[in-house]
């Protein structure tokens, strides 16, 4: 059974140092992580929400609409968290992707 985990990367931010990038992006993942209940769950709410993309609206069911709300409302407190005491740009963003070992 592979063990899944995630990665979370500040993107289009090039002037913040790396040591405050690097402490960005683990506020992110730990709030992430807590929202979810673990990095299993957060690949699992992630890999669900990619896949409603190709989806057609009528075939999307209930618990997906669910988990696609939930997945905002702890991307966004993530999000804040990670940005906490640096600020940010209008144009930066986090990118999280699954990594299965």
């Amino acid at each position: 059974m592979q063990e899944a985990t995630f990665t979370v990367s500040l993107c289009d931010y090039p002037e913040l140092p790396e040591d405050k990038r690097q402490q960005a992006e683990a506020r992110y993942a730990r709030v992430l992580a807590r929202q979810f209940g673990g990095e299993e769950q957060v690949n699992q709410a992630l890999t669900l929400v990619q896949g409603l993309e190709d989806t057609p609206p009528e075939e999307i069911t209930e618990d997906a609409k669910l988990m696609f709300g939930r997945w905002i409302k702890a991307a966004r407190a993530a999000a804040e968290a990670g940005l906490q005491g640096i600020g940010g740009t209008e144009s930066c963003f986090f990118d999280v992707r699954c990594v299965y070992h």
